[in-house]
């Protein structure tokens, strides 16, 4: 698994955390200094988080579920893009839909109608509407794509959620506490750390930051999926080895019975000899 040093956290400027005036106490455990009223975050207690939820990522992701990774702010959208993109987990970078976890039903029922659109646009019935009836559509396929299609083949709730920020996303990160969904957060110097299961200390508002730690989770979650790939592929070795040993036990056996049906003497040559 990639490990993230003190050196390219600290390069990143994962250390910075806000003013002073600005802090959350319970913070303070991470809180490493202040320099010119600004806190300094404690780079090694933030390398071993991100090893810690490194960790925990691979194995959800080892047992086939899913991770929505959440964060809104414009500097780091492109980033949990990629990268989610990169390992194939839903997100959402643009308005947090509201009960998107609480509501997932209706949620679902969105995509479905984003689906059934590109159904009518494939299929042809868009011959028969108006030109103004196409465009109130088009806009309508549109507006659920940029918020709801990063999340299309999100068919049920996800495992875990990955927080950039928890002051901003608080209504994604209430909806996962009330279903028990574990919350991974990068947690500033502003924000509570209570708010998430695997807190990790760092700027949440420099790309750079939020780039690094995602390149470690991200890597780990990887990891997870190829290990996953690899024992399925070992299982399914297994079970065809296993069904060609037993194939191999049985045509004897087959054989065996086969070969004495044919020696044994056919019903009318016995019905013969009792007769004479």
């Amino acid at each position: 698994m990639a490990r993230t040093n003190f050196e390219q956290l600290l390069e990143a400027g994962c250390h910075f955390g806000h003013l002073k005036r600005k802090w959350n106490p319970a913070m303070a455990p991470y809180i490493f200094m202040e320099r010119n009223g600004i806190h300094i975050i404690d780079l090694n207690k933030t390398v071993a988080k991100i090893e810690e939820a490194a960790n925990a990522l691979k194995q959800i992701a080892k047992s086939g579920k899913k991770i929505l990774f959440v964060g809104t702010k414009k500097q780091t959208k492109d980033i949990i893009a990629e990268k989610a993109t990169s390992v194939n987990m839903p997100y959402v970078i643009e308005r947090w839909p509201g009960g998107m976890l609480t509501n997932f039903p209706t949620i679902r029922k969105a995509v479905k109608k984003m689906a059934n659109i590109d159904k009518l646009m494939s299929d042809g019935t868009y011959a028969n509407l108006s030109k103004r009836e196409i465009l109130q559509i088009t806009r309508q396929r549109a507006k659920l794509e940029k918020n709801l299609g990063s999340i299309a083949d999100l068919s049920r709730l996800p495992s875990a959620i990955f927080i950039i920020d928890v002051m901003k996303e608080h209504i994604a990160v209430n909806e996962a506490h009330r279903l028990g969904i574990p919350v991974f957060a990068i947690v500033d110097t502003n924000s509570n750390p209570n708010d998430a299961d695997f807190v990790i200390p760092a700027n949440d508002d420099a790309k750079d930051s939020v780039e690094v730690i995602l390149n470690a989770c991200c890597a780990a979650i990887a990891e997870g999926l190829e290990e996953r790939k690899v024992e399925k592929a070992d299982e399914k070795a297994a079970k065809e080895q296993a069904e060609a040993e037993t194939i191999k036990e049985v045509a004897p056996k087959r054989r065996a019975r086969k070969e004495k049906k044919e020696e044994a003497p056919a019903p009318e040559a016995v019905a013969e000899e009792t007769a004479e």
